[in-house]
């Protein structure tokens, strides 16, 4: 649907947003009509909303589908909706979510290494050190990464991956740049 063909009566109480679900080689936009551009991440799992002017002007010209927040489904959102519903009840929801940083320390599936990662109040890694089994360890930024989808903050098994600014700082110290 176009802006044009939305009117003032059926939006009432809602603004249009720009929202992403960015699954690292790409991702899929639509606009949504929301109260807040803050209930979308709250409601939808592993989207963000995007307010950077130049791309919501470039965004403006893709005919992108428009979905209402509160409307029932099914609808684009739909299977999105559903992962945060189940989400919402285990311990750990949204513990992450609205910090300007955030540090997670995971293990590698199946790898004797782990990551620590330093995050930005988007999820997206800012600093990140690799440690290998043997205890080697290298340091990798933005600039080293091709693909940097964002993290979802809300989602409860991130919580259990939390570690402090300290243990991050000492292993961003210890690490060999990438």
């Amino acid at each position: 649907m176009a802006d044009t063909e939305i009117s003032a009566e059926t939006v009432a109480g809602k603004t249009r947003h720009l929202v992403v679900h960015d699954y690292g080689m790409g991702g899929v936009w639509w606009w949504v009509w929301a109260a807040s551009a803050e209930e979308i991440p709250r409601e939808v799992a592993e989207v963000e909303v995007v307010t950077d002017p130049e791309t919501r002007a470039r965004a403006a010209e893709w005919g992108l589908e428009e979905v209402h927040l509160d409307a029932p489904g099914p609808d684009a959102l739909s299977s999105l909706r559903a992962q945060r519903e189940a989400q919402r009840g285990e311990p750990g929801f949204g513990a992450l979510a609205g910090r300007e940083r955030v540090y997670l320390r995971w293990q590698e599936d199946g790898e004797g290494s782990c990551l620590v990662c330093e995050l930005g109040p988007d999820g997206r890694r800012l600093r990140q050190v690799e440690v290998a089994a043997d205890g080697s360890s290298v340091r990798t930024t933005p600039e080293d990464w091709l693909f940097n989808p964002p993290m979802d903050l809300w989602d409860p098994r991130y919580a259990s991956w939390e570690t402090g600014a300290e243990e991050f700082e000492a292993a961003w110290r210890d690490a060999t740049p990438g």
